[in-house]
């Protein structure tokens, strides 16, 4: 059973993280050749204040 884990920036819309999940499990599915079904998506939504770009926080930046 395949696990991937994603940590995005806060701020996605329902519908983008859905995408997102389609698609990656989409990809593992056909590249491991592993069935779709068993394959799992790990989301982390982190605010923008937690996640640093050049000792700066992304919300400090606009990011």
């Amino acid at each position: 059973m395949p696990v991937a884990q994603i940590n995005i920036l806060e701020g996605r819309s329902d519908e983008q993280k859905e995408t997102l999940i389609r698609e990656v499990s989409e990809a593992i599915s056909r590249s491991l050749g592993a069935p779709l079904e068993s394959v799992r998506i790990i989301l982390n939504e982190m605010p923008r204040q937690h996640f640093g770009i050049g000792g700066q926080s992304a919300k400090k930046l606009g990011r």
